[in-house]
């Protein structure tokens, strides 16, 4: 008997199979959860490379639910959470792994983030967050579990991780709110830290090898954390196990948060 079984649950942020949300929802559904999955719209219905790269991804976790969803488009969060209710009725668990920042925005000096640009970052990665809650928090009136996805950068200052380091900030912030507002109706928020996995978001962060490269040598463990790590973690906080956890950070980095110099032995490459 698995930890997640009968248990129903909306995944929204999938974009291939080694994105963090996938990694979460290959161990959801080997415990038995039921998945739903929404992914980011084609901008060219007649050629949807996204709905099938994302399909693909998930297909074999036996998806329920499957429809395109624009974070920033109020229409989209409504037409993804009535298609959770008349599919699954009510909903156990949500994960929210979305988060965006324009290239240029991302890879320049925070002093020179444009306006529009930090406004996208915050409407798409900590923004969605509470818009989500909002329409999830109706299909939970016997509790439930909210789980974000975040980043040591949102606590302290990592070169290269710039705006976006603003954004997780936003985020944790958020997530202390929503599960305070959330808690009377057993709903429960929290956000997962994980330590950085080459995904296509991490592929987009200045220096990202390097970030690998000191946690393999700075952290407690002396190595990165894999996708199934994160993913066993993300059970936990969905899961029964953890019904006394809310407004929490969970940091799954190998310990990397816990360092404040660097170890003796700590090797680097010149």
């Amino acid at each position: 008997m698995g930890l997640m079984d009968g248990k129903k649950g909306l995944v929204l942020g999938v974009v291939n199979d080694w994105s963090i949300a996938w990694g979460i929802s290959d161990q959801l559904h080997k415990e038995g959860a039921q998945l739903g999955f929404t992914h980011l719209p084609d901008k060219d219905p007649t050629n949807p490379k996204m709905a099938k790269r994302v399909r693909k991804a998930v297909e074999g976790f036996d998806p329920k639910l499957f429809l395109p969803c624009d974070v920033q488009n109020d229409a989209d969060l409504d037409a993804a959470f009535v298609a959770a209710k008349e599919t699954f009725g009510t909903l156990d668990f949500v994960v929210h792994s979305i988060a965006y920042a324009p290239i240029d925005d991302l890879k320049g000096h925070v002093y020179d983030c444009s306006r529009d640009g930090f406004k996208t970052s915050m409407d798409i990665s900590v923004y969605s967050l509470m818009a989500v809650c909002k329409r999830a928090r109706e299909l939970m009136p016997n509790g439930g579990s909210i789980l974000t996805l975040t980043y040591l950068g949102g606590e302290r200052v990592i070169p290269g991780y710039n705006v976006m380091g603003l954004c997780k900030a936003a985020l944790e912030s958020s997530v202390g709110y929503l599960a305070h507002e959330l808690g009377q109706q057993k709903i429960r928020v929290n956000g997962l830290s994980a330590g950085p996995i080459k995904t296509l978001s991490g592929s987009a962060v200045k220096d990202f090898d390097k970030m690998l490269e000191m946690y393999d040598a700075l952290s407690p463990l002396r190595r990165n954390v894999s996708l199934e790590e994160v993913g066993k973690s993300a059970v936990y906080l969905l899961s029964d196990m953890s019904t006394g956890v809310t407004g929490e950070t969970l940091h799954v980095d190998s310990g990397y948060h816990a360092m404040g110099a660097p170890p003796g032995d700590a090797k680097l490459g010149g």
